[in-house]
């Protein structure tokens, strides 16, 4: 079964990617397409990229650039729970991209934004490009949460509406296609 990685963005204290990024999984465990996966940025804790040798030579001298690389390797698809920051992707996101080249390459992601009036969106679209340039395949659909801590309650708890929920199983469904379709140029040629 493929590998499907929830990755939390926001490192920040008080963030609420977590909560959004556990009703997710619920949808993506339910769906059943997918293995499921979190990956906290927070706990990866990447240090501003350090390498010496660009990412596609894969010569990492550091042990968390190399337990980075196992981690995205493991995946197959990615849903990448977002906000945005100053109306584009957050810098925990561009550094942990910018540290690997072949890991992300011809595997399908998706988007749970979330934010005020936007949704986060303008955010997705900017990392969307980033995405492209690593051979990673950014699909169409995606959960958009605008006003989103009108959706989380006093304990902390993220609750989707129908249109959300309608949302995710939607990005479920579409990304295991790509993921499939994709595989075949993931495989290493004899």
């Amino acid at each position: 079964m493929p590998c499907l990685q929830i990755v939390i963005v926001s490192t920040r204290p008080g963030r609420k990617g977590p909560a959004l990024a556990t009703w997710f999984e619920r949808h993506a465990r339910a769906h059943g397409a997918f293995e499921v996966e979190v990956v906290d940025l927070a706990a990866v804790a990447l240090p501003v990229f350090d390498e010496p040798e660009h990412p596609r030579f894969r010569k990492y001298q550091h042990a968390h650039t190399r337990a980075w690389s196992e981690t995205v390797s493991r995946g197959d698809a990615f849903v990448f729970v977002t906000p945005e920051y100053n109306f584009t992707t957050p810098a925990s996101l561009v550094n942990a991209v910018t540290y690997l080249f072949h890991e992300w390459a011809c595997k399908p992601a998706a988007f749970v934004s979330y934010g005020g009036i936007s949704g986060g969106l303008r955010g997705v679209q900017t990392t969307r490009l980033l995405l492209s340039n690593l051979k990673v395949v950014p699909i169409v659909e995606a959960v958009t949460v605008p006003m989103f801590s009108t959706h989380i309650d006093a304990d902390g708890v993220f609750t989707g509406d129908a249109k959300l929920d309608a949302s995710a199983a939607t990005v479920l469904t579409e990304l295991a296609r790509w993921e499939q379709a994709l595989r075949v140029l993931r495989t290493p040629k004899a």
